[in-house]
C-alpha cells in the first residue's frame, strides 16, 4: 500500500512515519526562510496538522513530500499575513488610544486599562523573560545587545521575546478586541 492511500485511510502508523521522516526537513526548511525558530516550530506543526485534518484531499498522483512541502509553504504564507494583520491592529488600536485624549474619557480609561493589563501581563512573566522584553521593548536594545550582556544566545533572546509576545496576546486579547469594536463609534 503506498503512502497517500494509507495515509486517506487513517493509519496512524503511516502518519507517525511521514512525521518523523520529514518533520526535521520542514522545520529545516521554514527555519531557512524566516530565521525564526519559534515560526518554523509553529508552521511545523501546523504543517503536519493540516496534512491529517486534510488526508482525503492528498493527490494520489504526487509523493508526499512535493505535498508537505507545499502545505509547509502555504501554511508559512498564511501564517505570516495573519501576524502583519493582527500586528497592524494591536498597533493601529493601541496607537489610537495611548495618544493623550483631553476631552475622551473612553480614550483615557482604555489607555489606563491597556496599562494595567500590559503590568499584570510583565508581573506574571517568569523573571528571564520579563528582563529580556523590558530590555528590547521599554530599553530599546537589541537582540544582541541584550544576548551579550546577560551572557545568552540570541536564539534564546528571541525565543524569550516571542514568548512574551504571545503571553501579552494572550493578556490583551480580550481588551483590543473591545477597543477595536469601541474604535467604530
Amino acid at each position: 500500500m503506498n503512502t497517500i492511500a494509507a495515509l486517506k485511510q487513517g493509519n496512524l502508523l503511516v502518519f507517525n512515519e511521514v512525521y518523523y521522516s520529514w518533520h526535521k526537513r520542514i522545520y529545516y526548511f521554514i527555519l531557512q526562510k524566516t530565521k525564526s525558530s519559534f515560526i518554523a516550530e509553529e508552521v511545523t506543526q501546523l504543517t503536519f496538522i493540516k496534512c491529517w485534518n486534510y488526508r482525503e484531499n492528498l493527490a494520489d498522483d504526487l509523493n508526499i513530500q512535493l505535498q508537505l512541502f507545499r502545505i509547509a509553504r502555504t501554511t508559512l504564507i498564511d501564517f505570516l499575513r495573519k501576524e502583519t494583520v493582527y500586528k497592524e491592529k494591536v498597533i493601529h488600536v493601541i496607537d489610537k488610544y495611548t495618544l493623550p485624549v483631553d476631552d475622551d474619557l473612553w480614550g483615557k480609561l482604555a489607555e489606563k486599562e491597556l496599562q494595567v493589563k500590559l503590568a499584570n501581563a510583565l508581573k506574571e512573566m517568569p523573571p528571564m523573560r520579563r528582563k529580556v522584553f523590558e530590555m528590547s521593548r521599554f530599553k530599546g536594545m537589541s537582540y544582541q545587545q541584550i544576548a551579550h550582556e546577560l551572557s545568552l544566545s540570541s536564539r534564546t533572546v528571541e525565543t524569550h521575546i516571542f514568548q512574551a509576545i504571545k503571553q501579552i496576546k494572550h493578556y490583551l486579547g480580550f481588551l483590543i478586541s473591545i477597543l477595536a469594536w469601541l474604535s467604530r463609534f
